[in-house]
């Protein structure tokens, strides 16, 4: 299970051992754990795995946590080429700065669970046809509807 809410500027997940990921969507800066995640490779802290890519000259994060794949897509222009969509591959756990245009990088991503963040995540829920109330805290447990995308929305 993963707890997803935000710490100032800081969207947190934490595991149920507290070991955590920190992504700054103000400056798009990652840790895992503590640790900087300034570059691509590949890192493992804490039982968490993790990749990062640069594409574009942006990067892009693949964990892996409790045989759970969460991808963080924290920018809304660029091409969707298979180079990057095979870097998302299957995903459980999107993380997404939400827009208008992440609407069309989302329907190319078949997330289990969707977590929009950023001024504009209202713009995408709508543009994705949700209309889900804001929470502080949400609780992400690993059995995810095979029908439905979820979608969360975390309140800043």
């Amino acid at each position: 299970m993963l707890d997803v809410s935000y710490n100032g500027d800081n969207l947190v997940i934490a595991d149920s051992s507290k070991k955590n990921i920190e992504f700054n969507v103000e400056t798009l800066e990652m840790k895992l754990d503590g640790f900087d995640v300034t570059h691509p490779g590949e890192y493992e802290k804490s039982e968490i795995l993790l990749e990062v890519k640069k594409y574009e000259d942006k990067l892009f994060y693949h964990y892996l946590i409790d045989k759970k794949h969460l991808v963080f897509v924290p920018y809304d222009e660029f091409k969707l080429e298979e180079e990057i969509l095979t870097f998302f591959g299957d995903v459980d756990i999107l993380v997404i700065h939400g827009s208008k245009n992440a609407a069309k990088v989302f329907e190319n991503i078949e997330a289990k669970m969707v977590i929009p963040y950023g001024e504009a995540k209202d713009m995408f829920l709508t543009a994705a046809g949700q209309h889900t109330e804001a929470v502080k805290t949400h609780k992400i447990k690993w059995d995810f509807s095979l029908d439905a995308t979820e979608f969360v929305n975390i309140e800043k």
